[in-house]
This record gives structure tokens, C-alpha cells and sequence, in this order.
């Protein structure tokens, strides 16, 4: 059973610093993408950064240069640094595995689609 628990998340005032972790079991992380998404109340879900098995990333416009992901395969773990952080950031943030590649890039879109396996997710809440 796969199952991908997601900790870290709280509240913080804005310019803020927070340190998300994916705990991956039943599933080996080595050679995969994997990826955060969030959702924030009324709005869909948006992708927010994607690693790959080299390590490449891609992140969303709107973090780039403030969150960094990062993967220890040793661990099963993925994980997001978030800093200057702003209430625009307050949502639901989930993690999640793409099965469909092994050894390959991650999507470039940061779509949902490919991503199968999902975190129940961790919140974070930005106040001004």
C-alpha cells in the first residue's frame, strides 16, 4: 500500500519560513518524479515545484527564487523549503508521485494528470 504522508506545515506571519516533508512508504521514490501541489479554498489545485531523479526541477512562476524542493531518496523523503512567505501562499499543500516515469524528466506543465499516488496534504496559513 502506497501511502504519502505530508508534515511541516503551520502558521506563519508573512516573510515567514516553513520546511514541508513527504514521507513516502510501500513506494521507492529513487527514479521518479515527485511533486508539490497545493489548493487553496475556492480555487483549483496549482503545481508548485516537480524534481526529477537527476534532481532537475521546475517550479511555478509564482515561487520561484522563495521555495526550493529537494529529495532524499535514502529517506523516502521529499521535501519543501518555503520562505518569504506571503498570504497569497495560504493553502492546502499535497505531495505527490508520478509512476508512469522512471528515470526520465517530469512533466514540464506541472499538470496533475501524471501524478497518481497523493498525500492527504498539510496546511499553511500566511497572515499579513
Amino acid at each position: 500500500q502506497v501511502q504519502l504522508v505530508e508534515s511541516g506545515g503551520g502558521s506563519v506571519q508573512s516573510g515567514g519560513s516553513l520546511k514541508l516533508s513527504c514521507v513516502v512508504s510501500g513506494y521507492a521514490i529513487n527514479g521518479r518524479c515527485m511533486a508539490w501541489f497545493r489548493q487553496a479554498p475556492g480555487k483549483e489545485r496549482e503545481g508548485v515545484a516537480s524534481i526529477d531523479f537527476g534532481g532537475r526541477t521546475i517550479y511555478a512562476e509564482s515561487v520561484k527564487s522563495r521555495f526550493t524542493i529537494s529529495r532524499d531518496n535514502a529517506k523516502n523523503t521529499l521535501y519543501l523549503q518555503m520562505n518569504s512567505l506571503d498570504p497569497e501562499d495560504t493553502a492546502r499543500y499535497s505531495c505527490a508521485a508520478d509512476p508512469t516515469r522512471e528515470y526520465a524528466r517530469c512533466s514540464g506543465s506541472l499538470d496533475t494528470w501524471p501524478y497518481k499516488y497523493w498525500g492527504q496534504g498539510t496546511q499553511v496559513t500566511v497572515s499579513s
